[in-house]
């Protein structure tokens, strides 16, 4: 297939990155792309739909894996999958040998194995410079799910009006589900056989990088997981801290004993991200040197100095995205023309093995817990006057545009929002229905 014709595709039919923060997936047709490689890693603890689904459909979507690497002149597909994942490892191996381009890579169980910064080195050894995109290092990364949409979108014409979801903590019943975008978390909840304890806390994406969300909030195209656990739950809790106060925990608490900085996973591939020097500097207000401010542009945001590495508790994962919006929001953009660093030896040995982390986040009792795949399109809602709530903007770049007006009758799959200018993808409607309302962030659709 000509790329040109693949990107007009993937553009028309919604599909982004389904996770993180949904970069648009025709941008990254690219003929510098010498390798591609597809990511089955599940970055965060206790998701698990990518597995799930790789092993359900391994023909389906290395099939469409191949079609890419094609399309776009790859020499080399690669599968980075964690060898933990046996069941999802055999059922790739049942059809790789029909594409002599292709290999598995398997990884360890670490976090954050799914970063793409850390899944192209331990794949291929490349480290992509700070600030910069795989594609300058002649890669191109796509996550599982997203490939399916690929197929969907190229077998049987279906755009991106689902997504897979593993709704899992206290619920009745654990399990990983197709859901209509523009669900509310309370009724994809009530499908898993509702909450399992009084006050219940809702986090999306997952627990180490997840944001607490509303339980009227709607299911988008990146979100992964549901986890609902305890308002008073340790993880819930942290979730809450004040900034200010936390700043204040830094200026009287830290040691500087640089436990951040050693097991930052961006560091040690080169990166120039110090959260050590970061906290001495944002504690005691030393804004000598711009750099430990500027550099915080680099940080994937992993968690892994707040909940992982510092003996004292303190936020600075927290403050970090703090100063990061404060300064993206001033239009400071991420440095140009900073090299990395040579990755560190010491890297190997500070790895964060998954179980142990969810260990230390309290989540061990949860993760022993299977979450089956449950992949129908049959969705029904448990209310009579059901309605779906969808953005225009689930991915990076310019919002959709709305090209349905209030009183019109749609149908599950007809475009109701065209692409922006600039990097943007279309966006469809979930279900048949009535549209009730047309803001400039949402349609809302009462389900027919």
């Amino acid at each position: 297939m000509e790329i040109k014709a693949l990107k007009q595709i993937l553009q028309d039919s919604g599909i982004v990155g389904a996770g993180g923060a949904g970069f648009p997936t025709y941008a990254k047709l690219d003929e510098r792309a010498e390798t591609i490689l597809l990511n089955c890693a599940e970055c965060e603890p206790l998701l698990q739909l990518h597995r799930q689904l790789l092993e359900q459909n391994a023909e389906e979507i290395l099939e469409t894996f191949d079609l890419i690497a094609q399309t776009v002149g790859a020499k080399e597909a690669i599968i980075g999958v964690k060898k933990e994942y046996k069941a999802t490892v055999k059922a790739i191996h049942r059809y790789i040998d029909a594409y002599p381009n292709m290999r598995v890579q398997l990884l360890d169980g670490v976090y954050p194995m799914g970063d793409e910064v850390v899944l192209i080195y331990e794949a291929t050894g490349k480290v992509v410079r700070p600030g910069g995109l795989p594609i300058e290092a002649g890669i191109a990364v796509f996550n599982v799910e997203t490939v399916y949409n690929v197929y969907r979108a190229l077998q049987t014409q279906t755009p991106v009006i689902d997504k897979l979801v593993s709704v899992v903590g206290e619920v009745e019943r654990p399990m990983t589900l197709r859901v209509p975008i523009g669900t509310s978390i309370k009724e994809v909840v009530a499908h898993a056989g509702g909450v399992t304890t009084k006050e219940p806390a809702y986090l999306v994406g997952g627990p180490m990088m997840g944001n607490l969300a509303d339980e009227m909030d709607p299911v988008t195209k990146t979100t992964n997981a549901i986890i609902v656990l305890d308002e008073s739950h340790t993880l819930i809790q942290r979730k809450h801290k004040n900034s200010a106060i936390e700043l204040k925990r830094a200026a009287s608490t830290c040691c500087q004993c640089e436990c951040c900085t050693a097991m930052c996973p961006r560091h040690a591939l080169g990166h120039p991200i110090e959260p050590h020097l970061f906290m001495r500097s944002a504690a005691n207000r030393d804004f000598q040197n711009t750099n430990v401010f500027l550099n915080t542009l680099f940080c994937s945001s992993c968690g892994i100095c707040e909940n992982f590495a510092c003996p004292q508790g303190l936020s600075p994962r927290t403050l970090i995205a703090e100063y990061k919006a404060g300064l993206r929001a001033a239009g400071v953009k991420v440095p140009e023309g900073i090299e990395a660093s040579p990755v560190e030896r010491s890297r190997e040995y500070r790895k964060v093995p998954e179980k142990r982390l969810e260990a230390r986040l309290g989540l061990s009792k949860y993760g022993t817990v299977p979450a089956p795949l449950q992949d129908t399109e049959d969705w029904k809602f448990s209310s009579k006057n059901a309605k779906v709530r969808i953005p225009f903007s689930q991915h990076i770049g310019a919002p959709a545009v709305a090209n349905v007006n209030v009183g019109d009758a749609v149908q599950k799959g007809q475009c109701i929002a065209s692409c922006g200018k600039g990097l943007s993808v279309c966006i469809h409607a979930s279900v048949d229905g009535t549209v009730k309302k047309v803001t400039d962030r949402y349609v809302e659709i009462a389900v027919s």
